[in-house]
């Protein structure tokens, strides 16, 4: 089950994370992973500061996959978040963040993965 929280200190409306989520969706598939089992959590309106900084538009995407994956594909999928949300949210591409995390284990259904 691959994980995206999205952290920004822009508004973001109902129909703007439907749309975010499906493109996440289709983008997930570049880490071999399906958006049938994507969770998708939108933190919009936050207060956030980047070197002592709140002026700009910034977000902050943590994506956690259970398995690995290799640098390159890695790459791919920060160009791919990084393009939905400049077009999506208008947030400049040098004000957007994201990091992975990988996990051997995954609780689902009351156990493990």
């Amino acid at each position: 089950m691959p994980y995206i929280q999205i952290r920004t200190n822009v508004s973001i409306s109902k129909e703007k994370e439907i749309r975010i989520k499906e493109l996440f969706g289709e983008a997930i598939t570049i880490l071999n992973k399906s958006k049938d089992w994507l969770m998708v959590e939108f933190v919009s309106d936050c207060k956030m500061y980047f070197a002592g900084d709140d002026s700009k538009d910034i977000a902050y995407v943590d994506i956690k996959i259970y398995g690995k994956c290799e640098a390159e594909v890695y790459n791919s999928m920060t160009e791919k978040v990084t393009n939905i949300l400049n077009v999506e949210l208008d947030i400049l591409p040098e004000n957007i963040y994201v990091s992975y995390g990988e996990f051997s284990y995954w609780g689902f259904n009351g156990k493990n993965l």
